[in-house]
């Protein structure tokens, strides 16, 4: 796992610019702490930081491999790559036998070797995730391609002779020709919660669209996609069902478990989680090793919890049942409101979102990781299960199932406005009523129904594929964010493409056939499952109740007022404050927590907000 950036400029020798480029490969630091490399050509630079977790001595970046040039001569192609390709060996034996010579051990000199033998179709073969940049001298272009479910992110800005790009938008806003700006539709955007693939926050930048290559030649920039989630037939009975969705969990689970540095598995003590730190510690168990968990908590949640809709039971009962079943080496890393509020927390993560997003969802995740990277460098997470096999508890609202909106804005537990406390003429220019319905006939327009399928299964079909497209994407984003801001590689084995292809298209009965949600997850994993998990509804990743932390919110939010901090051009100052004096619980704390992001990200990047 690792920071890449680059340029490629047609126009101009990158060879005097290298100050530039050296700040924006520094930007990549925390993804990759422990080296750090540049290349030149005559018309590119690629930049990369290091996180070694396969080959620790070999895997050194950018990578190149000298080639026959089209004139009888030597080219030289480069790469620089961040993620993990979990079928490499596969791979290198295939390329083995086609004539291809290997120097190291690493997964990036097998991906560069599949590029030289394959071309841009050398992408269809990975499993895993991965976002990278090959310069190709042959026909001076580069290559940048991103995995299927968008894992690692990717954001390229073309200028006027080329581009620029990196692993998050800090590397590219490095550079004197990309300005930090930010116009109505980036808005939209970060407001809606809607993820249009492609899109960026920021004017002029886009991210590589999951599952697709982009390509950058003298004639411009191309794009084309080489995987997208497609509506199949499925014919599989239950019991086939659960038996495949099994066997595609112990294949996956035990590919990203390969690693040449300690690893761990996230435990909330929900299914999701507890299926993989048990398949973890069955296939551990083999080589005599015990499976290493971490699970969060708050300080005071036992004496604080609260059951609500959402939230029906506190976690750490249910951790503790599965770390005994499985006898891990466990820890608990419980946090207090006073981190969770430290500003220098919030503006930690405001910089590793290169976004105004922070509150206890994300500053909880980045303070876990951070405790957690002591110890460990690789993690097993169960992100994405929900989304995948409908475990939210709004996949069963008949409510949300008739909405014609993204599911997770129709739920009636949804708190909050997107709104929140911006002032009314932004929001009326925003008009975000309206691009969340377009976004929606958008993304819905993306979906292919099955001859003869019934109306309900077509219902939920859309509303898993919105998850998988959409939603999906926001979690993945989050996680990999806060991870890599401590340098810690997280692996989510449910977005493998080959089980999202499968239960994708197992039918809504199938997915709930005893009555409860993710019903294949839990016949495939219940073997590994202590009785408690095994019968636990839905309960999602956990905030502090503790009322102390609101107070402390509002205390900063007071003091933005005092010094009539310049968000105030953005918030409403009277909703502002009658947030503040409304009764504890009546306003969302979201709104408090959109206002101290907001004005923490301003202090940052102090954008330029360009309205249409």
């Amino acid at each position: 796992m690792c920071g890449i950036t680059g340029w490629v400029a047609y126009r101009r020798d990158l060879a005097a610019e290298r100050a530039t480029v050296d700040a924006m490969t520094e930007t990549m630091a925390c993804r990759g702490p422990d080296a750090r490399g540049t290349w030149w050509a005559p018309h590119v630079a690629l930049g990369h930081r290091r996180l070694a977790v396969i080959d620790l001595e070999g895997g050194e970046q950018p990578m190149t491999v000298d080639v026959p040039a089209p004139d009888g001569g030597t080219a030289t192609v480069g790469m620089v790559y961040s993620g993990e390709a979990y079928n490499y060996l596969e791979l290198k034996d295939e390329l083995r036998s086609r004539g291809h010579r290997f120097a190291t051990d690493s997964d990036t000199e097998v991906v560069l070797h599949a590029y030289l033998e394959w071309g841009e179709a050398f992408a269809e073969r990975l499993n895993g995730m991965y976002a990278f940049a090959i310069w190709d001298p042959r026909e001076d272009k580069l290559v940048m391609v991103r995995d299927r479910m968008g894992i690692k992110p990717f954001f390229y800005y073309p200028t006027d002779d080329g581009v620029l790009f990196g692993s998050e938008p800090k590397a590219i806003l490095a550079n004197p020709l990309a300005r930090p700006a930010v116009d109505d539709n980036g808005l939209r955007e970060l407001l809606t919660l809607s993820k249009t693939p492609g899109h960026s926050l920021w004017a002029g930048m886009s991210e590589v669209a999951p599952g697709t290559v982009v390509t950058v030649d003298r004639n411009g920039v191309r794009k084309a996609t080489y995987w997208r989630l497609e509506t199949r037939a499925h014919t599989d009975d239950q019991d086939t069902s659960v038996a495949h969705v099994r066997e595609l969990l112990v294949d996956i689970t035990r590919r990203q478990l390969v690693a040449d540095v300690p690893r761990c598995v996230l435990l909330s003590g929900g299914l999701d989680s507890s299926a993989i730190t048990g398949l973890a510690a069955e296939q551990l168990a083999v080589d005599g090793e015990k499976v290493r968990s971490f699970a969060v908590d708050f300080a005071g949640q036992t004496e604080n919890f609260v059951a609500s809709e959402l939230r029906g039971t506190p976690d750490a009962p249910y951790v503790h049942d599965v770390a005994d079943l499985v006898k891990s080496q466990h820890s608990d890393i419980v946090l207090d409101n006073t981190t969770l509020t430290d500003p220098e927390v919030r503006r930690t993560v405001v910089r590793a979102n290169d976004a105004p997003l922070a509150g206890d969802l994300f500053s909880s995740l980045y303070l876990l990781f951070k405790a957690i990277r002591e110890q460990s460098t690789v993690a097993l997470s169960g992100e994405s299960a929900d989304e995948l096999f409908g475990g939210y508890l709004w996949f069963h609202d008949p409510e949300v199932q008739r909405a014609q909106t993204f599911p997770w804005l129709a739920f009636r537990g949804f708190r909050g406005q997107p709104g929140g406390v911006l002032r009314d003429d932004l929001l009326r220019r925003l008009d975000l009523p309206s691009y969340v319905r377009d976004r929606y006939a958008d993304a819905v327009g993306e979906i292919e129904r099955l001859d003869g399928e019934s109306g309900h299964e077509w219902t939920m079909r859309k509303i898993c594929y919105l998850h998988l497209t959409r939603m999906v994407r926001m979690l993945l984003d989050r996680k990999d964010r806060m991870s890599m801001a401590v340098g810690l590689e997280v692996r989510v084995p449910f977005c493998d493409h080959r089980l999202v292809e499968y239960v994708y298209n197992t039918p809504w009965s199938l997915k709930t056939f005893d009555g409860q949600e993710k019903s294949l997850l839990r016949a495939a994993t219940r073997n590994v499952l202590p009785e408690s998990v095994a019968t636990r509804t839905k309960s999602p990743y956990p905030q502090t109740q503790d009322p102390a932390y609101a107070v402390a919110l509002s205390e900063q939010a007071r003091q933005l007022l005092a010094d009539d901090h310049p968000v105030l051009e953005l918030a409403d100052r009277a909703k502002v404050e009658a947030t503040l004096t409304a009764e504890p619980g009546a306003v969302p704390r979201q709104n408090l927590e959109q206002l101290l992001s907001l004005a923490t990200w301003l202090d940052i990047y102090r954008p330029e907000i360009r309205a249409a």
